[in-house]
C-alpha cells in the first residue's frame, strides 16, 4: 500500500475506530465481568472493572470488594482450605499472582503493582517423592488497609502487612511489616528512620 493510500485509510478509519472503542470496551469488560462472577460462583458487584478475566485455578473461593479495579494477566487460585478475600477500592495491576491454601486477605484500599507475586503456601521439601507432589505447608497472609505494594514484589507465607504500609518495588517479604513503614529490599527491611505519618 502506497504512504498515500495509507494515509487516506487512516484518515477515513480513525473516527469509526473511536466510535468502536466507545461500544466496544464497555461490551469486552461487561463480558468479564459476567464471566469472572460465574468462575468464582458468587456476586461480583456492578462497580467491580474487570479488564479481562483473570485466570482462576482450583476451588475458586474468592470474595471480591466494591470499585475493585482489575488489570489484564491475573492469576487467582485457591486449593484446599484456600481463601481469597478482596476487599472495598482495591488496584491489581496486570500480571499479579494470587495463591492461597490457607487464607490471604486484601485490606481496603491497597494497591497492588504490576507481576505481584502472593502465595501462602510453600512445598514440602525432604521428603523422599518428587516436590510436585509433596504436599504443601501453608500459613495466612493478612494485608491491610492502603497499603501500597510496588511492582515485582513478592510476599510470602505468615506474612502481615500493617495498614498504610509502603513495600517497594521487588522486595521479598519473609516477615510482618508494621503499619505505616516502608519496606525495600531482598529480604524486605525497614527502611532506616522512614515511617508514614
Amino acid at each position: 500500500m502506497s504512504h498515500l493510500a495509507k494515509q487516506l485509510t487512516l484518515t477515513f478509519l480513525s473516527p469509526w475506530a473511536s466510535c468502536a472503542g466507545l461500544v466496544i470496551d464497555p461490551l469486552r469488560r461487561t463480558w468479564a465481568h459476567a464471566r469472572l462472577a460465574a468462575k468464582i460462583h458468587t456476586r461480583v458487584d456492578p462497580s467491580v472493572v474487570i479488564l479481562d478475566v483473570p485466570e482462576i485455578h482450583g476451588t475458586a473461593r474468592i470474595s471480591l470488594g466494591k470499585n475493585l479495579y482489575c488489570y489484564r494477566e491475573l492469576y487467582f487460585e485457591t486449593q484446599e482450605d484456600g481463601v481469597i478475600s478482596i476487599g472495598d477500592d482495591v488496584v491489581i495491576s496486570r500480571g499479579t499472582h494470587i495463591v492461597a491454601f490457607a487464607k490471604i486477605t486484601i485490606g481496603d484500599g491497597t494497591m497492588i503493582g504490576e507481576y505481584t507475586s502472593i502465595r501462602d503456601a510453600n512445598h514440602r521439601i525432604g521428603t523422599d517423592g518428587p516436590i510436585r507432589t509433596s504436599g504443601h505447608e501453608a500459613l495466612p497472609i493478612y494485608i491491610g488497609r492502603n497499603v501500597w505494594i510496588g511492582r515485582g514484589v513478592t510476599i510470602l507465607p505468615g506474612v502481615t502487612i500493617g495498614d498504610a504500609a509502603v513495600i517497594g518495588a521487588n522486595a521479598v517479604v519473609t516477615h510482618n511489616v508494621p503499619k505505616g513503614t516502608i519496606v525495600v529490599g531482598v529480604p524486605a527491611k525497614l527502611l532506616s528512620g522512614r515511617r508514614i505519618e
